[in-house]
């Protein structure tokens, strides 16, 4: 009788690890030239499972990537990676993410995470952006709705 919960536990452990096994990570590169154009996140658009991470890399200098207020699902704290520093980010809750680098934020150098289901897209559209980024967060949220 004592071996039952033994095998109980045993397998929640395996069910568990297993869960996690399955997390994937993904790479975004900054740039100063992309094949999209000047001052880019590539991919500019994610789409990704609920706890996979996602390495934000600054190919070229002079870049970063943080969220963009507004633009997070509700109760998210936003991310904010420092200047020529690559950071990872683990993407737990489902929602759309917006997401920017600061200096070239007026030139359009936006991207967007979706993780599982874009639960906050009709939010994060309401949301200002200054110059050039209005246009490109446009573009990608229009492509989520196909």
């Amino acid at each position: 009788m004592t071996m039952r919960p033994l095998l109980l536990a045993a397998m929640a452990a395996q069910f568990l690890i297993a869960g996690t096994a399955d997390a994937a990570t993904h790479e975004v590169t900054m740039r100063n030239q992309g094949s999209t154009g000047t001052m880019v996140f590539e991919p500019a658009m994610l789409t990704i499972a609920p706890g996979d991470t996602v390495r934000f890399i600054p190919t070229d200098k002079s870049h970063n990537a943080e969220a963009i207020k507004g633009m997070l699902p509700e109760g998210v704290e936003p991310f904010v990676g420092k200047m020529n520093e690559e950071i990872s980010v683990t993407f737990d809750q489902p929602g759309l993410y917006g997401f920017k680098c600061k200096p070239h934020y007026a030139m359009g150098m936006v991207g967007v995470v979706v993780v599982g289901q874009p639960v906050n897209a009709d939010a994060a559209a309401l949301v200002n952006h200054p110059g050039k980024a209005k246009e490109m967060l446009s573009q990608l949220l229009a492509k989520l709705r196909g």
